[in-house]
């Protein structure tokens, strides 16, 4: 159904939809721009702050709110706030091209500070300059993703860039490998760790 009736208008400004399939149906919500990254990120804690509306659609840009039934079958609840926290969380944020080439930079942006934040170069036990851990992201080839938690994106970062820079965390040091299989420093790594074990 509409629920853009005269009786019962919503006009949805400053939209951002996050889109989500399941049970072979599509589901859409509407968002504040800007907002849907701070929520993924844990910035924002407010749902309200986040939702537009606390609307399940099948069509955000037609006001097409899902059905009920639809919703039950699919979600197993027809509770709409609990389902919008769902199609938040695990949905595909539908933007434009230039909108996701800047959202692309700022992940990118926010991903090489963690790093920098939490390695440090052994050598000078100096934090490595956002320039060197931007370059090394890029010579490692590290693909970003816009709708996924900078935070979650760390830790496949640094083991990429195990490769290419000698990196201090957590207390370990992580010394410059050119090994073909990330499986392979693996193993390596497991055994470095056994015999620093064993040699305190």
């Amino acid at each position: 159904m509409s629920i853009f009736t005269p009786t019962n208008q919503i006009r949805l400004t400053n939209v951002a939809v996050v889109r989500m399939k399941k049970g072979g149906k599509r589901f859409e919500i509407a968002c504040y721009k800007n907002k849907v990254m701070s929520w993924r990120n844990k910035v924002e804690k407010d749902l309200d702050e986040v939702l537009q509306t606390h609307v399940v659609f099948t069509n955000v840009s037609k006001g097409q709110a899902a059905k009920k039934e639809d919703l039950i079958k699919c979600f197993g609840t027809d509770n709409q706030t609990q389902i919008c926290e769902e199609i938040l969380s695990k949905g595909e944020l539908q933007i434009s091209e230039k909108e996701r080439h800047v959202l692309l930079e700022s992940t990118f942006k926010d991903i090489a500070t963690i790093v920098a934040d939490k390695c440090i170069n052994p050598d000078t036990k100096r934090p490595y300059p956002m320039s060197i851990i931007e370059k090394s992201m890029k010579e490692c080839h590290i693909s970003v993703k816009p709708n996924k938690n900078s935070k979650q994106q760390v830790c496949n970062v640094i083991t990429h860039m195990l490769f290419i820079l000698k990196i201090f965390q957590n207390s370990l040091l992580y010394p410059i490998v050119f090994f073909c299989s990330v499986s392979f420093f693996s193993f390596l790594k497991h055994n470095q760790l056994k015999e620093l074990s064993q040699n305190p």
